[in-house]
């Protein structure tokens, strides 16, 4: 990856640049079957749409902190990247009510009302499908989210410097992201071409980072299982063979 990159926005870019057509994230589902792959340009397309959601449907500006209770998931993982190309706060699993906007899940609809800002939800459905009718009080993502634009021009240039993520208490700015994700590749062992298996969870920073921000700095692609658990031996070795895995994390 580029060595100037400071942002997680800057290291999709990079990849779009090397790369576009390769695997970035695989997601599996094992309480439901689900399985999607999403390549580097698909990914950011959804990540552009997205984060035009936020700047121009929901008016969010760098600086604002925007509360994600998601679990791991690859609509998880598009957030995360439109929060950073905003230049938005993405607080994972944080406080609603100190949030401008949140975003939540089907299980989490009763906390995020806290929140007095605008709302969103995630039906978390196969192949991103909708509520079959929307949660009083919140907007329907897949609903909202088609028509918006596939390329996306922050309004303000985003600041390396500024905070960019807060999880498990602890804040960090998006440069001091990049750096540690950095960091974490190299832990993992995670370098261009890898294909990292992770089962962990997205509500703390060892889960962020192996599934979505280790293996994007370092040029590498995920497979990121929710429910793995539930996946007897034999089924994750059958897995780890058919999807090139060479790294894992669970």
């Amino acid at each position: 990856m580029n060595a100037s990159d400071r942002t997680p926005a800057d290291l999709l870019r990079s990849a779009l640049t090397t790369d576009p057509a390769r695997p970035l994230v695989t997601f599996y589902d094992d309480a439901t079957g689900e399985r999607v792959e999403l390549s580097v340009v698909t990914f950011a397309n959804w990540v552009a749409k997205t984060a035009n959601l936020l700047q121009g449907d929901l008016a969010v500006e760098p600086g604002d902190r925007v509360c994600l209770l998601l679990p791991a998931h690859w609509q998880s993982a598009v957030w995360l990247m439109a929060c950073s190309a905003v230049g938005a706060v993405a607080d994972v699993q944080g406080d609603p009510a100190a949030a401008d906007v949140v975003v939540s899940g089907p299980d989490t609809l009763e906390r995020a009302r806290a929140c007095r800002g605008e709302r969103v939800a995630l039906a978390l459905r196969p192949l991103g499908g909708r509520f079959p009718q929307a949660p009083e009080g919140f907007v329907d993502y897949a609903v909202e989210v088609p028509s918006q634009g596939d390329r996306f021009t922050p309004y303000a240039p985003v600041d390396a410097d500024a905070p960019a993520l807060s999880v498990g208490g602890e804040e960090l700015t998006a440069a001091e992201l990049v750096a540690r994700a950095h960091r974490d590749a190299a832990t993992l062992g995670v370098e261009a071409g890898s294909r990292l298996l992770t089962g962990r969870t997205y509500d703390a920073w060892e889960g962020l980072s192996a599934g979505l921000y280790a293996p994007l700095a370092a040029g590498g692609s995920v497979v990121l299982c929710r429910h793995l658990d539930r996946l007897g031996a034999d089924a994750l070795a059958r897995r780890t063979e058919s999807e090139r895995v060479t790294v894992t994390a669970v």
